[in-house]
Parts: C-alpha cells; sequence; structure tokens
C-alpha cells in the first residue's frame, strides 16, 4: 500500500469521527441517536464488506479485462498532467455523470429499485449515504474509476479521487445544522441534500453530489427557506436488514390502477407498476 492510499483511508477514517462528533455538537435533527436502526449494516456490511468485495470485481475483473482488450493505459494520455489537474477532470466529469444518473434513477423503475436502498433510511446521518445497493455501486464506480485507468492517469489518482468521493458523501448526508449561504449555489452540502432524502417535494430535486450547480443551472434545486427538512425514508415497506435490502431490487412489479392518483407527497417512488416521479 503507498504512502497515498495510507493517507486517503486515514483521511476517510478521521473525517468520519469528525462527523460523528459534530453531529453530536450542531445537529440539524435534534435527538437523533448515534446507534440508529442499521447502523451496523451500514457500517460493517454496506461501507466494509460490500465495498471491498465490490472493488476486487470493479478493477480486478472488469476494468482489468477493458485494459487488457484496449490496452489504452499503455498511451499514457493524461500521464504528462499535474496530479492536481487530473483529479479536477475526474471530479468533475464524474460528478456531471453522476447527475444525470441520479436524476435518470428516480425516473427509470428499474433503475429506481436498485437506488431505492440508498433512500431507505429514515434517518440521514454521516453513514446513511453508503446504504447504497451494490449493482449500483458496481455501475457507478466503474465509470468512476475506469477512464482513470484507461486513461493513463497518475496511479495516485484513484486513492485521491476514491477519498474525495467518500469525504463528500459524508459531508452531504450528515445531520449537520451548518449554513454555507450563496455557496450553496457551487459546492454542494447537506443543506440541499437532506431534502433530496424527504418524502416531499424535495425527492424529485437535489440530484448534484459534489457541486450543487447542476441542480440550479438544470432547473432541478429545491432549498426552502422557511421550512425544515422531515420525514425522511421510501414510503414502502423496506426489509430492515442487509440481505433482504439487497434482494428487494428484485421484487416482482406490480402494476397499480391508472386511475388511482399518487399523492404529491408520494412522488410515485413507491409504485410499481410506473416511472419512479416527474421531474
Amino acid at each position: 500500500m503507498s504512502w497515498v492510499e495510507r493517507l486517503s483511508l486515514a483521511t476517510i477514517g478521521a473525517t468520519a469521527v469528525l462527523f460523528a462528533l459534530f453531529e453530536r455538537i450542531v445537529p440539524y435533527s435534534k435527538g437523533q441517536v448515534l446507534f440508529r436502526e442499521g447502523i451496523f449494516d451500514d457500517l460493517a456490511l454496506y461501507t466494509i464488506a460490500q465495498n471491498y468485495v465490490v472493488g476486487i470485481v470493479i478493477f480486478s475483473l472488469i476494468i482489468a479485462r477493458l485494459d487488457a482488450v484496449g490496452r489504452l493505459s499503455r498511451l499514457q494520455l493524461l500521464a504528462h498532467w499535474p496530479v492536481w489537474l487530473q483529479v479536477m477532470l475526474f471530479v468533475a466529469t464524474h460528478d456531471f455523470y453522476i447527475y444525470w444518473m441520479h436524476r435518470w434513477q428516480h425516473r427509470n423503475r428499474y433503475l429506481w429499485r436498485l437506488h431505492e436502498a440508498h433512500h431507505s433510511p429514515k434517518s440521514v446521518d454521516w453513514l446513511s449515504g453508503s446504504r447504497s445497493h451494490c449493482l449500483e455501486i458496481l455501475i457507478n464506480q466503474t465509470v468512476e474509476f475506469a477512464p482513470i485507468v484507461l486513461l493513463g492517469a497518475s496511479p495516485e489518482v484513484v486513492p485521491i479521487k476514491g477519498a474525495i468521493s467518500a469525504v463528500w458523501g459524508m459531508y452531504i448526508h450528515a445531520n449537520l445544522n451548518v449554513h454555507t449561504g450563496r455557496l450553496q449555489w457551487i459546492i454542494n452540502g447537506p443543506e440541499m441534500h437532506r431534502w433530496h432524502h424527504t418524502m416531499g417535494k424535495g425527492m424529485r430535486s437535489n440530484f448534484s453530489t459534489k457541486l450543487a450547480i447542476w441542480d440550479w443551472l438544470f432547473g432541478t434545486a429545491y432549498l426552502p427557506v422557511d421550512q425544515r427538512a422531515k420525514n425522511y425514508g421510501v414510503p414502502t415497506r423496506f426489509p430492515r436488514h442487509y440481505v433482504g435490502q439487497t434482494l428487494y431490487a428484485f421484487r416482482a412489479f406490480h402494476q397499480r390502477p391508472r386511475s388511482r392518483a399518487v399523492a404529491s407527497g408520494d412522488l410515485a417512488l413507491g409504485s410499481e407498476g410506473g416511472s419512479a416521479g416527474d421531474l
């Protein structure tokens, strides 16, 4: 393990501790307990076990085989770029991809099945963002890291990019009462993202991850100033543990009567027959 990889892991671990601590000091939702329901699954199974296994599949099987066929990494197309510029390139381009992929996940009933687990926690905190279906992680992290390897980026870019994604994921889900003002027009944070995890209008908005500018630019921003976010989760009865949550994505679809209106608060996200809601 290189020093960059060790530093990245240390940064992720230290940041996790700090977010857990600050959530006790300046919480947005007061009274939210540290050892909430599902914390073991989110930490031990999603964050550690699943990420380890999926990482092996992505780098050892998918990316390695893609590179063996195309031999693109041997061209070292980005090797002469400064590392910081390489990191900025992949952060921006992947964030743009995630914005549109995220919007699609909320419209397509098949992709919503993979994304639904991420919305299932009833308490949003620094760890809840790690709850994502293994196939969703497989897709998005392959798209995230394959270009880095195939374009011949510096080896340091992968752990640095991974650390940025992990830290930012903890930040935007953290139960923190932060106010960044106009910076929220550019840099995404919990102020906007917590609304995306509610079962109200916000779930159809705020699809950005790192750069909030995508939501403002493409008309999906939602940041009310006179309301407080609450009622997190999904309208369906979601399984409580990792195995059930993973298998739940493959349940049968059941059509609902077309004449039956869906309340605006449900966003049709619990609907088995249609899309995941209009944007």
